[in-house]
């Protein structure tokens, strides 16, 4: 009786999770009733409609499972925008078909509203009263805790991207309500995406199984190649570094949050990918095919770059649902000039300062005056604006804190700055890299202050990397291959501190009450901007780095594999994948030995199940 209640009771204390033997236990026996179900290995059967419909229905049902024992009661929902979403589709589709324009659309914004609502609630009930209390002068409190569901942003956005391609006529509508809730839920991918398209997803419902050996062999290398990203990269990291350091940076060196920081730029993508890799093998040996979600995010040479290839899924909804309706590269729609009010007011809220909304005020100002007076700038301008404010809303989307505010923002700034600087000459991109390192310089001289003097150590090295390449452009001789090699190692390297120096505000509002979340996520990034840019203690460098060298030796390895050549890592998965089994299984075995050698005392939730 007890084994029974443990097996199917919810416990919130112990969520299913990919790094647990439990998982997997879980996932053998489904396995084996789900070869029984699809014959593997038999002849066709004359019934193959039918057992393609058993199919999806028992995943459905495991997958609902698999999400009650991760979020409990929860599950309620799911099931409901799976219902609300299945019918709404059903109606879209029909009105389209009877020319009723009007209903189609009420139907399209019924769905979008109620789906955003339920999101709403849970991620930003606390912003919403704070909000209301500010504006109104009243003392709204919410008395009860909300818990966020496990990923239920990425199955709220799966459904609504669903039901704009219905609307759009991207895509028909599913009919049978069984194969679309397997749609929404199938648990590999569920509670941290990759948010997969119902045009990519559902024609693979209709497809008998199909498992060749290589896609075998592939699919336990991704499975191999997640866990060990998250047990050996992001788990050990975090527990024996750097969570410590963003608990309390004062208690730590410049140098030493310098370092947790970077390391957790490595830390977030193994956690993240390595979850990816996990749900793409899984996926894969029940014969269905994930999108790729992640691409080697840290070769980017700029930060638009990164964006291709960082959360593929989620970039390219953004783009689809939300760039593109806003303009795009076109020009401005109601709704931008709509966003850049809200962030004007949810900005001033957050900060309980105007001078975001001064800001933000202007940046659209200066837009609309450049669009009106230089036509030629147009489309740039605007498409700079739509783009800025899909990062700023790609930052809202994971939290209501001031600091996911303020690392979508930057993450915008630093992809308008650099179109800008594509588009830019030579003498006038070195005029404007010394008048900012000076400025910058100049404003650390008056005023001491830690943020200053970290940019403007930033600023002298981007200003010697500036010079140097127009020094070298102004040579009548170059080493074209060695230029550009240089140059791009360059590049990375500046995206990659970029993108390391945003995290320090992505990570400082992760993990916290969501009541308290903004005051105490703006302290930790204050406290770890004080640290960097304060006096350094160069003294202690050698004994931290020889105190914490495994976690320094791992640091650096992984950050090497990652920049292996793409055609390297394809070679190597592909001999794994072609091994003789009993060869695979030794790999597996050996793997899972260096695994448990790693694993922490408590496993670590996957970093975007808060999301």
């Amino acid at each position: 009786m007890e084994l029974l209640k443990h097996i199917f009771a919810f416990d919130s204390n112990s969520p299913l999770l990919f790094t647990q033997l439990y998982f997997w236990v879980f996932l053998a026996i489904v396995y084996v009733l789900f070869a029984v179900i699809t014959e593997v290995g038999g002849k066709a059967s004359r019934r193959s409609g039918r057992r393609l419909h058993l199919r999806n229905v028992y995943l459905m049902l495991v997958s609902w499972f698999f999400y009650y024992k991760t979020s409990g009661l929860f599950l309620g929902i799911l099931l409901f925008v799976t219902l609300s979403d299945w019918l709404l589709a059903q109606g879209i589709y029909a009105a389209h078909n009877r020319g009723r324009l009007i209903l189609k659309k009420a139907l399209l914004v019924a769905g979008v509203c109620l789906d955003l609502g339920i999101l709403a609630y849970f991620k930003y009930a606390y912003f919403g009263a704070d909000a209301l209390n500010r504006i109104l002068g009243t003392s709204l409190t919410i008395t009860e805790k909300i818990i966020l569901p496990v990923g239920i942003s990425f199955y709220i956005f799966q459904v609504i991207s669903y039901t704009a391609d219905v609307f759009c006529g991207r895509i028909k509508p599913v009919k049978n309500i069984f194969d679309f809730g397997f749609y929404v839920s199938f648990f590999p991918q569920l509670v941290a995406g990759p948010i997969v398209r119902a045009s990519e997803f559902v024609p693979q419902l209709y497809k008998p199984f199909c498992l060749s050996r290589r896609m075998f062999g592939l699919a336990v290398f991704w499975i191999i190649n997640g866990l060990g990203k998250k047990i050996i990269l992001s788990d050990y990291l975090a527990t024996h570094l750097i969570d410590r350091v963003f608990e309390n940076p004062l208690l730590f060196s410049g140098f030493e949050n310098l370092f947790a920081l970077f390391a957790y730029s490595l830390q977030v993508y193994a956690d993240f990918s390595g979850y990816t890799d996990i749900a793409i093998g899984v996926a894969m040996l029940m014969g269905f095919y994930l999108p790729r979600n992640f691409d080697s995010p840290y070769k980017s040479q700029n930060p638009q770059e990164f964006w291709r290839r960082w959360h593929i899924s989620l970039s390219r909804w953004l783009k689809t649902y939300l760039y593109i309706p806003l303009g795009g590269n076109r020009n401005a729609t109601f709704g931008t000039w709509f966003w850049i009010a809200f962030f004007a007011v949810a900005g001033t809220l957050l900060s309980g300062s105007w001078i975001t909304a001064v800001v933000l005020l202007t940046i659209a100002a200066v837009v609309a005056l450049v669009a009106k007076f230089v036509p030629s700038h147009r489309k740039l301008m605007f498409a700079n604006l739509n783009s800025f404010i899909t990062m700023l809303l790609g930052g809202l989307w994971h939290g209501a804190s001031w600091n996911f505010l303020i690392w979508g923002g930057l993450n915008g700034i630093g992809m308008i700055v650099n179109k800008l600087w594509r588009i830019t000459g030579g003498h006038l991109r070195m005029l404007l890299m010394t008048m900012g390192a000076g400025g910058l310089l100049l404003a650390r001289h008056f005023h001491p202050l830690p943020v200053l003097n970290l940019f403007a150590v930033w600023g002298c090295v981007l200003w010697c990397g500036t010079a140097v390449r127009y020094i070298w452009q102004l040579l009548p001789v170059k080493a074209g291959s060695v230029s550009a090699a240089a140059g791009k190692v360059w590049a990375v390297a500046q995206t990659f501190t970029f993108i390391t120096f945003t995290r320090l505000f992505f990570r400082s509002g992760s993990n916290l009450d969501p009541a308290t979340a903004n005051q105490v996520a703006w302290e930790t990034a204050r406290n770890m901007v004080t640290q960097i840019g304060g006096a350094w203690n160069n003294s202690i460098i050698i004994p931290f780095l020889w105190e914490y060298r495994t976690v320094a030796l791992l640091f650096v390895l992984g950050m090497l594999i990652h920049w292996l050549p793409a055609k390297f890592k394809q070679w190597y998965r592909l001999r794994f994948a072609m091994l003789p089994m009993w060869a695979m299984l030794l790999c597996t075995v050996a793997a899972i030995v260096v695994f448990y050698q790693f694993v922490t005392a408590e496993s670590q939730p996957f970093i975007y199940f808060q999301f």
